[in-house]
């Protein structure tokens, strides 16, 4: 059952704006793709690489990558240098979420747009547009536009008694945006879910800590069992990393704002490492893309990549809209990717093909084929999901073989898609652009699991890491015990690696953050390409071991691994 329809200029989030335009050539990820202090382009394998963003209406297909791109969008609104509107012509939720809240909880609008193909096409072609009431008005045209009608939304008992206030203001605000993003989302049927996690809660800005906190004071509290995600400090040590005592305060008070709500503290990227793992066929509300992606693609659990702030909403509720791939239907592959695998791969080539495959199939679910013979692990397929996230706007991924949905059979007509050995060379020398020379390797990006420490640690064999190249690993705090109890932490340790519960390498920043890198080496495709523009250093990718032999020698190989040559 549908609401709106997507053949109708649909405004969203109302705001009078005029402005420049500025067509994105392809989606972007607002999280790792745009300074949230400056408004610009700062993903370095972007187009626009560089572009301000500021003032101007914005196009683009829809939103790709992070959940945490609603954040970013809220902390521009706030600080008056977002763009004046944004317009899609998919559907989309990160940003539009972020735009809701900066427009409902803190009177900083962002208008939002989603217009057919063809209104969509002739707006990119004219370079200026204004947004009146319900007008769009460009190169003498004018466009009315509709607006959601929340009415259309199924409610129960419930839902009712939240919305009309009978459980507070928190509950109140919550189901309000749920119905509007059900609406965002062409449903007007809501669906219970199990569990949730948060992933708005690290202080990447000063946007999540003012939401958190101004949630909490509405009397917010969850109503399902629900884990927080990685933060932005060790937050019980972080006084001893010679972090400044403003910013430590302040993320802890973030995390602490979660956990006050009834967040479990868990403080992991990777809640599919927790013991209660969500079920095959489980209606869950998560966030964190990777995590999404996994929980789809692996466990075989539902749940939307639901936006930053949202996550919270669905907790207080333990509802979500019924649509995306909640549904049955919306699991299917749009696109087969024929993967053309090399004689020889190592670990490198899983994250490689992620982010490969999210690049050859930008929103719509793919299936992978060609890799039936291949025996990946969960780290594996953990590496392929990360990096399918942030070239990809779709919430999972089939591969043939080795996922529990993925269909023996396809349409005949479904679009044939090819990623050849050429395509990994090029990308690996993409991802490789820093010196010989490194001076931090990290690994981490998502969370560590205890068996990728554990190979790390064995292929270390007991050396030393170099004296000028810092390693870090970053875990969830129920890994690190697991590895101290195992023996395995000592053997890093001892190796002189840290290992760092609570934050990753998302949210690390400087003293953690080596002040004197310049160049940093890790195996995680996420982490390779949101890594630039996040710390502003050059990064080198390689295979696990190829980042054990750089720790304990310091240097990285030029060249291609062997099995690209």
């Amino acid at each position: 059952m549908t609401g709106n329809k997507k053949t109708e200029p649909i405004l969203f989030v109302e705001n009078e704006a005029k402005g420049q335009i500025f067509t994105c050539s392809e989606s972007l990820s607002f999280w790792g793709g745009v300074d949230p202090n400056t408004g610009k382009i700062i993903d370095s394998h972007h187009p626009n690489h560089g572009s301000s963003l500021t003032g101007k209406i914005v196009l683009m297909p829809s939103s790709r990558g992070s959940c945490s791109g609603s954040g970013v969008l809220l902390q521009l609104a706030r600080n008056n240098i977002a763009p004046a509107a944004i317009v899609f012509t998919e559907a989309e939720e990160i940003l539009t979420l972020g735009a809701i809240i900066a427009t409902k909880l803190f009177d900083s609008p962002v208008a939002i747009l989603r217009l057919p193909a063809k209104i969509y096409e002739e707006l990119s072609a004219a370079s200026f547009a204004e947004i009146k009431h319900d007008t769009l008005e460009f190169s003498n045209k004018s466009i009315p536009l509709i607006r959601p009608n929340t009415h259309l939304i199924q409610q129960t008992n419930a839902d009712r008694n939240m919305i009309v206030g009978r459980k507070g203001l928190a509950a109140k605000i919550a189901m309000e945006v749920i119905c509007v993003m059900a609406s965002v989302q062409d449903t007007n049927e809501l669906i219970d879910v199990s569990r949730a996690h948060i992933d708005g809660c690290i202080l990447a800005h000063d946007a999540n800590l003012d939401f958190a906190e101004k949630m909490f004071d509405m009397g917010a509290k969850t109503c399902i069992p629900t884990t927080i995600n990685a933060i932005s400090v060790d937050r019980e040590n972080w006084r001893s990393h010679g972090l400044l005592p403003e910013f430590g305060l302040k993320a802890s008070r973030l995390a602490d704002a979660y956990v006050k709500m009834g967040a479990r503290p868990t403080f992991t990227c990777a809640p599919y490492l927790l013991d209660d793992t969500p079920g095959y066929d489980e209606a869950i509300g998560w966030s964190e893309s990777n995590a999404v992606i996994f929980a789809n693609s692996v466990l075989g659990s539902r749940t939307q990549k639901h936006p930053d702030y949202f996550d919270l909403f669905i907790a207080i509720t333990g509802r979500a809209p019924k649509t995306g791939v909640y549904l049955p239907e919306n699991r299917i592959p749009a696109c087969e990717i024929c993967v053309q695998v090399p004689d020889y791969i190592d670990d490198a080539f899983w994250p490689m093909l992620g982010w490969l495959a999210g690049a050859k199939s930008p929103v719509e679910i793919p299936i992978l084929t060609g890799l039936e013979k291949l025996s990946p692990t969960h780290d594996d397929l953990k590496a392929l999901c990360a990096a399918f996230g942030t070239t990809s706007g779709a919430p999972m991924i089939h591969v043939r073989g080795h996922t529990p949905e993925c269909p023996n059979k396809i349409s005949a007509d479904t679009e044939l898609i090819e990623i050849t050995k050429p395509d990994f060379i090029d990308l690996w020398c993409k991802f490789n652009s820093g010196e010989a020379q490194i001076d931090l390797v990290a690994i981490g990006s998502p969370h560590a699991s205890i068996s990728e420490c554990r190979a790390f640690a064995d292929l270390l064999d007991d050396n030393s890491c170099f004296s000028k190249t810092q390693t870090i690993i970053t875990v969830g705090r129920n890994t690190l015990n697991e590895l101290i109890k195992t023996g395995i932490a000592s053997r890093l340790e001892r190796s002189g690696v840290r290992v760092i519960p609570d934050i990753c390498w998302c949210s690390i920043t400087e003293p953690i953050f080596p002040k004197n890198a310049s160049v940093l080496m890790t195996n995680s495709g996420k982490y390779a390409h949101y890594g630039k523009g996040l710390s502003g250093r050059e990064v080198r990718f390689g295979s696990l071991k190829n980042c054990a032999t750089a720790a304990v020698s310091g240097r990285a190989s030029f060249g291609l691994p062997t099995w690209l040559l």
